[in-house]
């Protein structure tokens, strides 16, 4: 994919989480908000359908009392209201649908987010890898270049014999930090040796 192909996969997977994470907040804040409007829209259905039946309770009262002018407006009303709890009802029914799908778009970007960091810290474990190996080979390299002498080739290798360069003593000193930096143990005869050459050294 575009991850594997890029040239710094790591770098381009961090920014990735960085973006998605983002994009996350942001949909953290509109499913709160869908939530709000949900629960909301539930109460005034609520409220609306209690307010429906109250009417209707005057409406029969008003029967019962000879009142047919008073039970027509109560059962107009009634019908208003019972008419408001039902639209209320199936708008709160499409919002919960709505809340839901985004809840469900909120899971899946958090899992492409884990995904992103286990993708992240694979790629870091595998580049770690590779650079130790590249250490470990170049290590290796090094030290088949010791001279039987403790030192390693330097500038002092084109003058006359017996002939000292001071740089040379850089070189060693380098060489055997170098080594020493890649895991050479301080006992083994290469650390040994050029620890050696350098001490005889002026």
């Amino acid at each position: 994919d575009l991850i594997s192909r890029a040239e710094n996969p790591e770098k381009m997977l961090n920014q990735l989480i960085i973006d998605m994470k983002s994009n996350l907040a942001k949909a953290k804040q509109e499913v709160a908000g869908a939530i709000a409007d949900e629960t909301q829209l539930q109460a005034d259905a609520e409220t609306m359908r209690k307010q429906a039946e109250d009417w209707e309770r005057r409406a029969m009262l008003a029967v019962q009392e000879g009142r047919d002018d008073l039970a027509k407006q109560a059962l107009l009303r009634y019908n208003e209201h019972l008419q408001g709890a039902q639209q209320l009802h199936e708008t709160w029914v499409k919002h919960k649908a709505e809340t839901e799908s985004l809840k469900g778009s909120l899971r899946q970007l958090n899992d492409k987010i884990d995904e992103a960091k286990r993708k992240e810290a694979a790629e870091r474990t595998a580049f770690e890898e590779r650079v130790n190996a590249a250490i470990d080979r170049g290590a290796a390299w090094l030290q088949t270049k010791q001279r039987s002498t403790g030192g390693f080739p330097a500038f002092g290798d084109h003058l006359p014999a017996n002939t000292y360069q001071p740089m040379d003593l850089g070189v060693n000193a380098l060489v055997w930090l170098t080594l020493s930096k890649s895991g050479v143990a301080a006992e083994s005869k290469t650390i040994e040796d050029t620890t050696i050459t350098i001490y005889r050294r002026p």
